[in-house]
């Protein structure tokens, strides 16, 4: 048995899968934000209770928001800042008395969407989250492709590639977390999202409420959204012509945006080198559990 956690920003998810891939146990509990021993502390536990429900497992792969620095061994680039600088594999094999395997979450959801998801058969699977933040993962041959500095496919702070005025001039008022201005992320993101429309209406709305109000036509949200989708379509034509994947899988709360597949790769198109684009843009098939199965999968 495989016990996959994905460790995010808002909950912390553990998965029990059996060696065919069958959910033996899932369950859920709230992140103990801004706090790192006990994050710790809570993955420990999940994991006793998974392990008493459905039997001991034979491994542990965790996703985390982030990524391991090969230089320190400690977690970089997370956007759950309280992780970053922690030495959190060998706090967590110390709390778990076990090995274990930490990916980057959006590594985790190309893992598993390429195993046996939407990116099944596909030999080099690009997953993207679009959620609280905007992170990118490579899988080749089902297995994460992390690179010499554990940063491969973090396409969410690379800039938004070819900016019209409209694209600068939210660049100006959405400074990243990360120190820069003009990531990926800060357009992408469901918070990106929603803070485009906060800036053209002055009211703050959840992401699937815009999205509620441009499918009844209200104009502004509808703007907005035109906005999202033309700047996803450019951010993704910079993946194709850097790494021209087989497939892109989309995974996070703004990929169950059903309009973004209407035309996604139209707009792509006009981005990529030769303005030709085959590369297809798929839902992931496991939804939001797609992370931490692939967490599982890291064995």
């Amino acid at each position: 048995m495989r016990i996959g956690i994905d460790l995010g920003g808002t909950k912390i998810e553990a998965i029990a899968l059996s060696e065919t891939g069958q959910n033996l146990y899932r369950e859920r509990i709230p992140t103990p934000k801004d706090s790192y021993l006990e994050s710790i502390a809570a993955i420990g536990s999940l994991v006793s209770k998974v392990e008493s429900i459905a039997g001991p497992g034979d491994s542990i792969g965790i996703g985390i928001p982030g990524t391991i620095s090969s230089t320190t061994n400690k977690v970089k680039n997370a956007n759950s800042l309280w992780l970053n600088n922690m030495s959190l594999v060998a706090d967590l094999e110390s709390t778990l008395n076990r090995p274990v395997r930490i990916a980057n979450d959006a590594n985790c959801l190309a893992v598993s969407e390429a195993i046996d998801g939407a990116g099944a058969g596909f030999n080099v699977v690009f997953g993207v989250i679009i959620g609280t933040g905007c992170g990118g993962g490579i899988a080749i041959d089902g297995k994460a492709h992390t690179g010499t500095n554990g940063v491969a496919g973090e396409w969410g702070h690379n800039p938004l590639p070819w900016p019209n005025e409209k694209d600068l001039d939210y660049q100006q008022k959405a400074p990243c977390y990360c120190g820069r201005s003009g990531c990926i992320e800060t357009y992408v993101s469901g918070p990106g999202f929603s803070k485009d429309y906060r800036l053209h209406t002055d009211q703050t709305l959840e992401a699937y409420q815009i999205v509620d109000l441009a499918i009844k036509g209200e104009k502004t949200a509808k703007e907005c959204l035109e906005r999202y989708k033309q700047r996803l379509g450019k951010a993704l034509a910079g993946i194709v012509n850097t790494l021209d994947p087989d497939v892109i899988v989309l995974g996070g709360g703004m990929s169950n945006v059903e309009s973004l597949y209407d035309n996604i790769e139209s707009i792509m198109s006009g981005w990529v080198f030769g303005t030709e684009c085959q590369t297809p843009v798929l839902k992931a098939k496991h939804g939001d559990s797609s992370g931490v199965r692939g967490a599982a999968w890291l064995w």
